[in-house]
């Protein structure tokens, strides 16, 4: 995700010291992604696994990941390797006879950019760029571009640019030449000035800076509304990207969200209610996870996860069809861990079982889980979906209790209250109001009665 590094005079349209505007730097990021060599504007793509697997299922699913990330940031694919590297090359990573031999294979297949999976350090992607002849594309950059694709909201975007700027202000240096340019001059007056690549970095961190204020004014927004649903037990569903997590939302909730076949299709938190009455459970969808993902990305994401926090329940989904569905419970545990939700109860949902030939042993189940609830389902079977509502709703509301609540009809808010905030069992209309049997959360049960006591 750089440029490649030219004279001055073979890219004009970067801009000068004296005209700089990181507008234009970005927009010309975005176009050098747009691939021209392609009619449907794909780049045509080499692929490069890098790792130290032990296992040929380790470097076969690590391979299949990063095509299907490179597929799902827009481009096409001419070629692919794996090489078993355990320890990187300072200078490019892949060495110096595995880069030649890298560049060449790319070379007799028409590719136009060489992705490695691995994170490049800037003189890494500079070094290989240049063995190569190609443009280079390191794991981080593709999971930004992705990212950026399936960006929607007005948060997803400013989370999304945050990291895209973090990530390209120290690779200003690969534009070119011409960022050594300096502007102001020799004078009495005043010394030789900044280059390019000074004015062009404090014009990111400017932008960085606006950027986090309006990422906080948002977070302060959604804080705000989750505290609109704290009488509400929260349900949240978490899982390896592409695990099938919006899919088991849509079949709980009846919803449409998108619940396309593509890495990180989801990137905003979606709030839907599992039950429709009087003490709603919400179950919220989020951000999938994957291995080795980008701090500045989870960073950039942290606020979007919040709901993680606070949630009653989590639902952890996992595809029990892949190969590694082991690891990837462990790098979704790690990050639960992560972000403070370690202690909170959980429900593992085993999906995609109707791509299975045989299910996996029991044994095998409950070693991942822990301890906590599973179970194997398929989000394509209605009956096994409606037991697993049946289920989340059963657990989530666990603490529940029930009691007798007397409610004034002189006081029409509180009995709004009991409505909208608890499940109301029974009602039994008295001489001055009514007495409701009903159950909801202890801390939302206790306010009604002293409500009750106050409005007596």
């Amino acid at each position: 995700m750089r440029f490649i590094s030219r004279p001055i005079e073979e890219h004009p349209e970067v801009p000068l010291a004296d005209e700089g505007q990181y507008e234009q730097l970005v927009a010309r990021w975005a176009r050098r992604f747009k691939g021209p060599a392609e009619p449907d504007g794909k780049n045509r793509c080499y692929v490069v696994s890098v790792g130290a697997w032990t296992e040929d299922v380790q470097r076969d699913a690590q391979l299949a990941e990063i095509l299907a990330l490179v597929r799902a940031q827009g481009d096409g694919i001419v070629g692919h390797e794996t090489l078993r590297r355990p320890i990187p090359d300072p200078r490019t990573y892949l060495g110096r006879g595995g880069a030649n031999e890298v560049a060449a294979r790319a070379a007799e297949c028409g590719a136009d950019m060489l992705v490695v999976d691995a994170e490049l350090t800037p003189s890494q992607a500079r070094n290989l760029e240049d063995v190569a002849g190609l443009p280079v594309c390191d794991r981080e950059a593709v999971i930004l571009n992705v990212f950026l694709r399936h960006a929607r909201t007005q948060r997803a975007r400013i989370q999304v640019e945050i990291a895209q700027l973090e990530y390209l202000r120290p690779r200003i240096r690969g534009l070119g030449l011409d960022m050594d340019q300096q502007s102001g001059g020799m004078t009495k007056a005043r010394g030789p000035g900044e280059t390019a690549s000074e004015l062009l970095a404090r014009r990111l961190d400017g932008r960085l800076a606006e950027l986090h204020r309006q990422s906080a004014r948002l977070v302060r927004a959604g804080d705000t509304q989750r505290r609109g649903r704290e009488t509400c037990q929260r349900v949240v569903l978490v899982g390896y990207t592409n695990a099938g997590k919006t899919s088991v939302m849509n079949a709980l909730t009846a919803a449409e969200l998108s619940a396309r076949d593509m890495p990180f299709e989801t990137l905003d938190t979606t709030s839907r209610c599992l039950t429709r009455h009087g003490g709603d459970v919400i179950l919220s969808d989020s951000v999938g996870f994957i291995r080795r993902l980008p701090p500045r990305l989870l960073a950039s994401f942290e606020s979007t996860l919040a709901e993680l926090s606070e949630a009653s329940l989590v639902l952890v989904v996992l595809d029990v069809s892949d190969p590694e569905w082991v690891m990837h419970a462990e790098t979704t545990e790690a990050q639960i861990s992560r972000l403070g939700a370690a202690e909170t109860p959980r429900l593992y949902i085993f999906n995609k079982a109707d791509r299975l030939d045989a299910a996996p042993h029991p044994e095998a189940l409950r070693a991942v889980c822990g301890g906590h609830p599973h179970t194997l389902v398929s989000s394509h079977d209605p009956a096994a979906m409606d037991h697993l509502r049946d289920e989340v709703v059963r657990l989530a509301r666990k603490e529940h209790r029930q009691a007798r609540v007397f409610v004034p009809y002189a006081a029409p808010a509180l009995l709004a209250r009991v409505y909208a905030e608890c499940r109301v069992l029974t009602t039994e209309a008295v001489e001055r109001g009514l007495v409701f049997t009903l159950e909801g959360a202890p801390h939302v049960v206790a306010q009604l009665q002293r409500a009750a006591k106050e409005n007596r």
